[in-house]
């Protein structure tokens, strides 16, 4: 391993001796200047990984310095030593983007806790979130063979979800894969305990039920609709990865008020979870209440043009006589068009802002190769969430909720998750097309692959015929026919879909900030 090469330019360099032997020591290889002018030309003629740089020299000044080899050398670090503490200085150093600031005396110790934390700052952290993950993989290996409740299998994803995140900035990418066979182990265990529990939950035999879509207005956001207006932003599809993700951004603005994991219904579909979100029913009770607006898997018209009207009869069957505004958002000029009339929205006490720019994209990653390629995956298809999340009008309209003081609420319908396996599925030509569950009549498929619901009615499900059954895919399977099979599971494979059980789908956040 070739050893680090350091330039140290200082006036008194020969008072640094000590110094520079104890680095010799420690592997570090010291090149040393008098002046400002001598440690540019040193540059100009060799390659250094670091350069510590005494503000006060003759000549040329530390700060003076610094700013033409960072015209030369942008991304090289630079250590500025002083002897002063006045704050200017300070500032003018900062802004040239020193990587640290030492002041004098410093001791041996001081510069090389300084080195460790810039150059070898990425391989410590990876050897430690490393260990960190290896310590706490027994751990969650154990607590996915107990029997878990709702709210230990979300305490499950949250950690799987911390250490995808940690790891992914990890160089060694061996943990990743392991974190990766984890994941695919609580996903089996999880679909068995959904299967198990699900229509339990539905039918009031459990007495303790989990958060479920349709009824999270009604329990969480309505209380809190009594006071200061707040805003509702229900962003398609956002896993609770891509929270975490766009997390930091908001922190800015908010504090994170709550974060919790609520369980999507199923199917985890926008045509049924975002409806019995605002509707505050189940798909099946929607069809009996409100029939003009239902519209079943095998009609051609759009399946979420009822909103608004869902979630007017929602707030009226909860006695919450409001003012509101419903806006959904699929495309970028729509989304300016908000940002530029916010002030119109004050007037209510309620403003619910539908965002379709994350479901669009796991659609786009399907059917586009550029796209495919873009977020070729997990780690990509987050990156983009977040690269989109900061420089769409959703993030200038949430900056003006946050300039306002006002509440903000993020939540979303469903998740998705990459499929990877098939799953041969057999139906007329009026089954749907979702990859992730199946409904309709006469469908032929291998029970133990799937969680099926035979009885639409225990699911409060909408039944179109009478033997209209419902199948979903588990884990990371996607359904297919036995028709041009290799084709269609080679084009789908390592797509993002929804529609199935998985944690991803299912555990999604509800999040309530303030501003700062």
């Amino acid at each position: 391993m070739e050893k680090v090469q350091i330039l140290w330019a200082d006036d008194e360099i020969d008072l640094l001796r000590p110094h520079i032997l104890f680095l010799n020591d420690k592997g570090y290889d010291v090149k040393t200047a008098v002046s400002g002018d001598m440690a540019l030309e040193m540059l100009e003629n060799a390659n250094f990984d670091i350069v510590f740089l005494d503000e006060n020299m003759p000549g040329l000044t530390g700060i003076e310095t610094l700013t033409r080899l960072k015209n030369k050398r942008p991304h090289l670090p630079v250590v500025m030593i002083t002897k002063s503490e006045e704050e200017h200085i300070m500032e003018d150093a900062i802004g040239s983007k020193i990587a640290d600031y030492l002041i004098k005396p410093v001791n041996p110790n001081q510069i090389l806790l300084s080195l460790k934390k810039i150059l070898d700052n990425k391989r410590i952290v990876s050897e430690k979130t490393n260990m960190g993950y290896q310590q706490d993989f027994r751990n969650i290996g154990m607590t996915l063979s107990d029997r878990l409740s709702f709210k230990e299998w979300a305490d499950v994803y949250r950690k799987l979800v911390f250490w995808e995140l940690e790891l992914e900035k990890s160089e060694d990418a061996s943990m990743s894969e392991i974190l990766s066979t984890q994941k695919q182990e609580a996903n089996l265990q999880f679909a068995k305990f959904i299967e198990n529990n699900y229509i339990h939950w539905l039918s009031g035999k459990d007495k303790t039920p989990p958060q479920l879509t349709h009824t999270l207005l009604k329990q969480k956001l309505f209380p809190v609709l009594n006071t200061e207006p707040v805003f509702l932003i229900v962003i398609d599809n956002l896993r609770y990865d891509q929270w975490k993700i766009i997390e930091p951004v908001l922190n800015n603005y908010f504090r994170v008020e709550s974060e919790e994991l609520f369980c999507s219904i199923l199917p985890t579909a926008t045509q049924y979870a975002r409806n019995a979100l605002f509707a505050g029913l189940m798909p099946g009770e929607i069809e009996k209440l409100m029939p003009q607006w239902w519209v079943n898997d095998d009609d051609e018209r759009g399946k979420n043009m009822h909103e608004e009207e869902f979630l007017a009869s929602n707030l009226k069957r909860n006695a919450k006589d409001i003012k509101f505004s419903y806006t959904k958002i699929t495309n970028h000029a729509a989304g300016k068009k908000l940002a530029d009339n916010f002030n119109n929205l004050m007037q209510n006490k309620l403003n619910v802002v539908v965002y379709n720019f994350v479901d669009m994209l796991s659609h786009a990653r399907t059917d586009m190769e550029v796209i495919r390629e873009l977020a070729d995956d997990e780690k990509a298809y987050r990156s983009i969430t977040k690269s989109w999340f900061e420089n769409s009008p959703l993030h200038d309209i949430i900056k003006q909720v946050a300039e306002k003081k006002l509440k903000l609420v993020i939540t979303t319908d469903h998740g998705t998750i990459k499929v990877n396996e098939a799953v041969k599925i057999v139906g007329d030509k009026n089954v749907n097309t979702n990859l992730r569950y199946k409904q309709g009549k006469s469908l032929t498929y291998d029970r133990k692959q799937v969680f099926e619901i035979k009885n639409p009615a225990d699911a409060f499900l909408p039944k179109q015929n009478v033997s209209t059954a419902y199948v979903f895919a588990r884990n990371d399977d996607f359904f297919a026919y036995p028709n041009n099979y290799n084709h269609y599971v080679n084009f789908y494979r390592n797509t993002f879909q929804h529609g199935g059980v998985s944690l991803e789908e299912m555990l999604i956040p509800y999040v309530v900030l303030g501003a700062k």
